[in-house]
């Protein structure tokens, strides 16, 4: 997963999933305007195995986060990273943009979110969940400045038994996905670190876990 060898950019042409945009509007009268990116909605799912009280996430490597990882380095120059072959690229390790995050997927096809929901967590971490068993926590925008989408969530209890797949993605898309689970106290001292490769509606998730459900789990 984090053998990641001959990185490289370039100006970004037509894409499915991401879309450029420059808006111009007033403000009290006064012209502005925006740079932003229309994106994709998305859905992610906190898991809760109670067969085996674990938390179930799932690792993947992230070029955005492995990119900005090489532009926050000290001794990496930025108009490298922006485009062409970064400097210090093949001098990083891959896992500096791998990342654990909860089972998640993009809003792109004609279905309900909960069925989105129920497709990835079948897809990515092998549990088949029924819709019903669902449980919804909320909805948020993500990244107000860039792109302001939404993040719904929803939590899942699901057992040992539920598991039908071994899951991991798709390999047809290329996805390579590794399923994780984490006990409580592993999952408490991962959020405990300072620096935590992991976004925001994975955070949020947790310390919602650990306020409405963890006495539940004990």
């Amino acid at each position: 997963m984090d053998n990641i060898t001959d990185v490289s950019t370039e100006p970004l042409g037509e894409s499915h999933y991401v879309k450029p945009l420059r808006m111009h509007y007033k403000q009290n009268g006064v012209a502005k305007s925006w740079d932003l990116m229309k994106v994709h909605d998305a859905v992610a799912v906190l898991i809760h195995n109670t067969s085996r009280n674990v938390l179930v996430f799932v690792r993947q490597f992230r070029p955005a986060v492995y990119l900005g990882s090489l532009a926050s380095s000290a001794c990496t120059d930025p108009s490298q990273v922006e485009l062409g072959r970064p400097a210090d690229a093949a001098g990083q390790p891959g896992s500096r943009g791998v990342t654990l995050e909860l089972c998640a997927g993009c809003v792109d096809k004609r279905k309900t979110l909960l069925e989105i929901a129920r497709e990835e967590v079948l897809e990515e971490c092998g549990y088949d969940v029924p819709l019903d068993r669902f449980e919804r926590i909320k909805s948020f925008v993500g990244s107000v400045g860039l792109t302001g989408s939404r993040m719904s969530l929803y939590f899942a209890a699901v057992a040992d038994e539920q598991r039908t797949a071994t899951g991991g993605g798709n390999p047809e898309e290329g996805e390579v996905i590794e399923v994780v689970e984490m006990t409580i106290d592993q999952v408490r001292q991962y959020v405990s670190q300072d620096d935590v490769l992991s976004p925001p509606g994975f955070l949020f998730c947790i310390y919602w876990f650990f306020m409405h459900k963890l006495k539940q789990s004990l």
